[in-house]
């Protein structure tokens, strides 16, 4: 039978392989999991790789200074996650964070909330005023990355965290070109380097690089080769985490050596549900899985999926269904040991909210992010394959760009900014305690479609990623799309002020309008990138959507 070319319309064909398979969004991170692979790695050891090269070569979005999640399915059939996230520092509390920033310097304040966040941070004179800030010392949380990347290893790979991190440290030290799209982001970053150790860790004679431009690292890749040689506790104790410290309480915040110190991974159960005969993995909270699951069960019990694609009707039944688990989530989820969760990603719950969803949208949704600076930020997410039948789906991040706009001493570490989710309202479940993990954007993901198929897969983008997932899903469950069609196809997300982007080549958004949504036309990198890998019967089909500059590649 002929395959029919004209079912082909992605902009690229679905990779395929036999032995291993990488899709991440930066080509020479996506080769170094490869090399790894070829040497006798395995998915976990390549996904470890693939994102230590990604802090290297795509700085502007991901760091040792962040946090790390994971999923995964192992050869022998185990599915399991990794939560790699640090909470609030032991002396950081309401009263100590709002008495900190409203003493602030009015200079160094102002630099603590971007302009986007509309707050008149130069007139604060009463503590009870001052809302959590998005960058600065106070936003720094205790970061995940390097002991996440040791735990992965140690419990999962074949080869030494050494050898995961040879070729981070190779671009460190002998450079790397810069691709347009990372050169554009570390422009926009330029302003944020106020703290003279960024500015000389990561701008070249005072500017950031070109597009082309080779650049090094060393202070970073000295790092790298540090945690290489004694391991992740080299971070956490001793003279970096000194550095770390002292950073942030030079700029006036908490972080100590103790917090660092005591800072440990954790191995925890997934939470699912089933979709059109899926059954979809997310991390349960502190993370946005809880919203994913929701937006699908109720998505699966109004029939979004059953009106044909090229129609208002799906997508309006989609955001509809994403408009109600934003609502929830962002209310509820929070650092579970210190907050009780509802059953948000229950059908019997889904069953209850879809009774809200008519013919005409939600009026006026109380999306309530937990920061709306953070709504188009962007971050990595990675996937890997063996032929083993190994599959991770391995995210990194640090919320913001370069994260808080700090830099501990001479390490190269940028240190996150996730303390920004946090509320300093003492009623809202992620008010801010200490030793308490904010609510988080990050989602890997992996589907079950059939006892010898699975995928590991994620969407990147602050709140574009749960609303990615279910995209996705459906594109390949409801839709019968190749993985690659299923990435690149347009996309809609709810935004934080209840409109409605959509991209350009997105079917019907007249009809949208019409129907009574307020329908914003937006940038394709508003959308996210994605990745995708597939172990199915043996063998391997990956796919990573150029809205960055994914990149799949197998062997």
């Amino acid at each position: 039978m002929d395959y029919d070319l004209d079912r082909f319309t992605s902009r690229q064909s679905t990779v395929r392989a036999n032995r291993g398979l990488v899709a991440t969004s930066q080509p020479l991170a996506a080769q170094a999991g490869i090399d790894l692979l070829k040497k006798g790695g395995n998915a976990f050891d390549a996904a470890v790789a693939t994102a230590a090269a990604l802090n290297v070569v795509e700085p502007t979005s991901t760091g040792l200074g962040g946090d790390i999640f994971a999923l995964y399915r192992t050869a022998d059939g185990d599915v399991g996650a990794i939560r790699s996230c640090g909470g609030a520092p032991a002396d950081a509390t309401i009263d100590t964070v709002r008495t900190a920033v409203s003493e602030a310097d009015p200079d160094q304040r102002s630099s603590f909330y971007p302009d986007a966040r509309g707050y008149a941070v130069d007139d604060v004179s009463d503590p009870d005023d001052v809302e959590m800030p998005f960058l600065g010392p106070h936003a720094v949380t205790v970061p995940g990355t390097a002991r996440g990347w040791e735990a992965t290893i140690d419990a999962f790979g074949d080869k030494s965290l050494a050898d995961a991190l040879q070729p981070a440290i190779h671009y460190a030290t002998a450079g790397y070109p810069v691709s347009e799209v990372i050169s554009y982001y570390w422009q926009g970053a330029e302003d944020l380097f106020t703290d003279e150790h960024a500015r000389e860790a990561y701008l070249f004679d005072g500017d950031a690089p070109e597009p082309g431009q080779t650049v090094t690292l060393p202070r970073l890749g000295d790092t790298m080769q540090r945690i290489a040689d004694e391991g992740a506790d080299v971070l956490y104790e001793g003279e970096i985490a000194e550095s770390i410290a002292s950073e942030v309480q030079d700029a006036g915040g908490f972080l100590t050596v103790d917090d660092l110190a005591s800072f440990e991974p954790e191995f925890v159960d997934p939470i699912s549900t089933t979709y059109n005969g899926a059954e979809i993995f997310e991390l349960p909270p502190n993370n946005q899985g809880l919203i994913a699951l929701e937006a699908l069960n109720i998505a699966d019990e109004i029939g979004a999926g059953d009106h044909p694609y090229e129609s208002a009707d799906r997508v309006h039944a989609f955001a509809e269904a994403m408009k109600l688990a934003f609502v929830d989530g962002h209310h509820y989820i929070t650092d579970p040991e210190y907050e009780s969760i509802p059953p948000l990603g229950s059908k019997s719950y889904a069953r209850t909210r879809a009774e809200a969803i008519g013919q005409a949208p939600i009026a006026d949704p109380d999306i309530g992010v937990p920061n709306a600076n953070a709504e188009d930020a962007d971050t990595v997410l990675l996937t890997v394959g063996d032929e083993a039948g190994n599959l991770v789906s391995f995210i990194n991040s640090r919320f913001a760009g370069f994260g808080s706009g700090l830099v501990a001493g001479d390490t190269g570490i940028a240190l996150q900014n996730r303390g920004a989710s946090f509320s300093l309202d003492p009623d809202h479940p992620n008010s801010l305690e200490p030793g308490k993990r904010p609510f988080h954007t990050l989602v890997p993901a992996l589907a079950k479609f059939d006892e010898d198929d699975w995928a590991a897969f994620g969407v990147m983008g602050g709140y574009m990623q749960p609303q990615g997932h279910v995209q996705v899903v459906s594109n390949v469950v409801d839709y019968d799309m190749g993985l690659q069609e299923a990435l690149d196809a347009p996309r809609w997300r709810v935004r934080e002020d209840g409109t409605l982007g959509v991209e350009e080549r997105l079917p019907k958004a007249a009809a949208l309008a019409r129907r009574g949504h307020d329908v914003r036309v937006l940038p394709p990198v508003q959308f996210g990138g994605a990745q995708l890998v597939r172990h199915r019967n043996g063998s391997l089909a990956g796919a990573s959507e150029p809205r960055k500059d994914g990149q799949a590649i197998g062997f």
